[in-house]
């Protein structure tokens, strides 16, 4: 323990897996006692929550310290968010090895873990998919813990790379029960671009149904500019929960999030080249017009009709590199071609483009305590959420979608001499319900302008619309029956080993509307017909008109550690995942399914060694894995991909004195996409750079050339995007007069845009700065992000559209925060 923190006694008698919900009823597993706070001279206080000496339940689901946890773990606790202003999740990677996050159209919704899209868990229950359907809002957190590798068998499968936990602010432990009083807060944060965001919060005891209960609710509202043209953000979140004592034996905690979110995607720019990344360079001209009928929108039949019934996206098998000046149809040359020097403001948003989200969380728990050393635990969870996307250069999309999942955990520990074993029991049942469109056929980027606005000549009739001409449309159901074992054991001699196992069964079905699509698709048998080339000319694709499957897959887990007597623990962990393949609604789709693609095995080789040092006042943590997803067929480009990662991470987090302290942090990683590897290409739409025979890119930017881009021979079938070295270094200092001082610095190495590697991406050194001031209630917190005003880029949907669009990111921007405690 850090000496100086606020210590709380616990008499015990409740379940670990109480614990993992991280929630007020953690109050009726105990009997709890307030402490003062220890300040004795000299001893060295972690205000901030950096050192990890509590307890995560997030990983397994047992009552261990991230330095007991064999697997790579770094925390967040909102005292640590708020010093050091992060406020998305981008944020989070100068203090998260293994993270880095590409652009997903400049929606903040999950890192990228270990080269890999990360999933999202709530309190401990996975959440539906968000790889961009909404920023994913961190200052509604009162901790975050990201976990590299595959989730615990309790919890179900899924993604081989990592999660995030997010332990909401109204689940504070530290609130509810254990006041005495009402207690609350009150902050409004102004920024620039017209950055406004009010929060509010309160929490303390009640009485329900003349039961002894606690509560906490938890408010957000924001009304934001953005330093992109054409883009806002309006959100407001609403968290409550409550935990209510039915007996001294069994309790209860419920509660529920409502988010809902309005603003857009931000593609960033388009007509991508090197001259554009290095210089500013931009190539101008208007594409020639495709609206016939005169109503300000280009139908996916009037791109059809173009170019003698052709259309506009013309597939090139033989790879980029034989698409000629001569072979380029007329009607893609752009007229008056030119250049001009081009903001990160201008990017390809049109003021009509939306994204909405609406998200309802419910959860319940349940917990009896038999005794000491045995108790059972239910938890129900709901979430749902509505979602509409569109924008006007030729994508639109919507879900419908909503999970159901009870989990039965029945813990068990058993203590003999030499020995502490905790076991876990955990059936549990998960239904996932979805409704998806998807309308992205003649979806063109290079037809607009940036340094003009949005015209009929870029500008496509969306099938959200209209309802109908979508280029996918499913509607289904899974069900997930599962059944877990866990167990952990202590040794008094310092070793630890730690094995799980899990069987899931999982009923699936699909099915199309054939009446929403864009084009006739029948249904033969269970085989699809092929298409001719005219519905290929408006982009059309194939498709099954219903499939239904069902199958059976296990995951297990398997660690070891040593707790040495000088603080140092080693560890080695093994792992096999089960994992349900879903796209970004969590549908699945019906060719998926009769093709049995629907589902992979993903494995895991991790070791590692991690130390507490210097009176637990210096921590540290070093890794190596090799992860690999065993089925190269099954993959969703979006979601969950084809790959074999292998990095080397390091993270250091140092209290050097009473005002100073530090984190380090080191990643190495290389990412084969084993698909691209298998097949010697990827399909890609292809950009200027990868034309390498065209003579002037304004020849091609009113239409596009799609197709296989070959691996290059260079490093041929590694991940575009992701920086192989990224490396992170923050200070804070307490001057210990009420102010203190952050700065934080963020090294990412250069990488390519694209698969084709046509385009780099320069490497960046990014600073940030803050100062704080606290004067009894008052907190006032300043932070610069940004500072030197670097001018670097992400890449945006590497793996499709990297060699066509890249995002420009933030320049210099500062935000100011004033926050009130009662």
């Amino acid at each position: 323990m850090i000496k100086g923190q606020y210590i709380r006694a616990i008499v015990y008698s409740g379940p670990l897996s109480t614990l993992l919900c991280v929630t007020p009823a953690i109050a009726a597993d105990a009997d709890v006692v307030e402490l003062e706070k220890v300040t004795t001279e000299g001893q060295v206080e972690d205000t901030l929550g950096l050192m990890p000496t509590e307890p995560v339940q997030s990983v397994f689901g047992f009552d261990k310290t991230i330095l007991e946890t064999p697997r790579g773990v770094t925390s967040f606790t909102a005292d640590t968010l708020e010093h050091y202003g992060m406020n998305d999740i981008d944020d989070l990677v100068v203090m998260a090895p293994g993270t880095f996050t590409q652009s997903f159209f400049g929606v903040a919704g999950s890192l990228d873990v270990r080269g890999t899209p990360g999933e999202t868990y709530f309190r401990g229950i996975r959440r539906l998919d968000n790889p961009g359907n909404y920023p994913t809002p961190i200052g509604a957190s009162d901790r975050i813990d990201i976990i590299r590798g595959p989730a615990s068998p309790i919890y179900g499968p899924s993604k081989i790379g990592g999660y995030l936990n997010f332990v909401p602010k109204s689940a504070r432990a530290d609130t509810g029960q254990y006041l005495k009083d009402n207690t609350g807060k009150l902050s409004l944060t102004k920024g620039t671009w017209d950055k406004n965001v009010l929060t509010a919060e309160v929490g303390g005891p009640m009485k329900m149904m003349d039961k002894d209960a606690g509560f906490y609710v938890y408010a957000e509202s924001e009304d934001s500019g953005s330093y992109y043209e054409n883009t806002a953000t309006q959100q407001t979140i609403l968290q409550a929960s409550f935990n209510v004592d039915i007996s001294d034996k069994s309790r209860i905690a419920f509660g529920g999030m409502n988010h809902n979110y309005d603003g857009n995607q931000v593609a960033g720019w388009n007509r991508l080249t090197q001259d554009l990344i290095d210089n500013g360079t931009y190539i101008t001209g208007t594409a020639q017009p495709l609206d016939t009928n005169g109503d300000g929108l280009i139908s996916h039949q009037e791109y059809g009709a173009a170019n003698n019934g052709g259309g506009m996206d013309t597939f090139v098998g033989a790879g980029p590199a034989t698409v000629t000046d001569a072979s380029i149809p007329s009607v893609y040359n752009l007229q008056n071609p030119g250049t001009a020097k081009l903001s990160g403001s201008q990017v390809l948003v049109a003021p009509e483009d939306v994204l909405q989200n609406k998200d309802t969380v419910l959860y319940m728990d349940f917990i009896h305590d038999f005794n000491s050393n045995m108790s059972l635990t239910n938890k129900l969870y709901y979430e749902g959420y509505e979602n509409l996307n569109e924008n006007a250069y030729g994508f639109s999309q919507f879900h419908d979608s909503f999970v159901i999942e009870d989990q039965v955990i029945g813990k068990y520990i058993a203590n003999t001499d030499g020995l502490k074993a905790t076991y876990q029991v955990s059936p549990s049942i998960r239904y996932t319900d979805f409704k998806h469109g998807g309308d992205f056929s003649n979806e063109q980027f290079d037809r607009r302008d940036l340094t003009g606005p949005s015209t009929a000549l870029d500008k496509r009739l969306l099938a959200t619309t209209t309802d109908s001409n979508y280029t996918q449309y499913y509607i289904g159901n899974y069900t997930d029956i599962g059944l877990a074992l866990l167990g952990d054991f202590a040794f008094d001699n310092g070793l630890g080993i730690l094995a799980g196992v899990r069987q899931d069964h999982i009923s699936i079905e699909s099915s199309t509307p054939i009446n929403k699509l864009l084009c006739p698709i029948i249904d033969s048998g269970g085989n699809y017909e092929s298409l001719s080339a005219a519905y290929f000319g408006l982009g059309c694709s194939d498709a099954l008109l219903k499939a239904s499957d069902s199958t059976s897959g296990t995951s297990w887990t398997l660690s070891t550690s040593y707790a040495t007597p000088y603080g140092i623990t080693p560890y080695a962990t093994v792992s096999r995942q089960f994992t349900i393949i879903a796209g970004q609604g969590a549908e699945v789709a019906t060719k998926t399914i009769a093709s049995k693609e629907y589902f992979d095995t993903s494995k895991l080789k991790e070791v590692g060694i991690k130390g507490s040092l210097l009176d637990d006042r210096l921590y540290f943590a070093l890794s190596a894995y090799e992860q690999e997803r065993t089925d190269s067929n099954a993959q969703a480009i979006v979601t969950n991909q084809t790959a074999k990662t292998t990095g080397t991470e390091f993270e250091l987090r140092y209290l050097v004195n009473k005002s100073l302290s530090l984190t380090a942090t080191y990643t190495q990683i290389e990412v084969l996409n084993l698909n691209t590897e298998a097949s010697g290409g990827r399909f890609s739409f292809f950009g200027a750079g990868d034309l390498t025979n065209v003579s002037d890119p304004s020849l091609v930017y009113g239409g596009q050339f799609v197709g296989i881009v070959p691996n290059p021979a260079n490093n041929g079938a590694d991940k575009a995007g992701i920086p192989k070295v990224s490396y992170g270094l923050t200070a804070s200092y307490d001057f210990l007069n009420g102010y203190a001082g952050t700065l934080s610095y963020f090294h990412a190495d250069s990488t390519p845009s694209a698969h084709s590697q046509a385009v780099t991406l320069p490497a960046y050194d990014l600073f940030n700065a803050g100062l704080s001031y606290q004067e009894k209630d008052w907190t006032f917190n300043l932070a610069i992000k940004n500072l030197t005003d670097e001018r670097y880029f992400r890449s945006n949907f590497p793996d499709l559209f990297g060699s066509q669009i890249v995002l420009p990111e933030l320049p210099r921007h500062y935000l100011v925060t004033a926050a009130y405690k009662f």
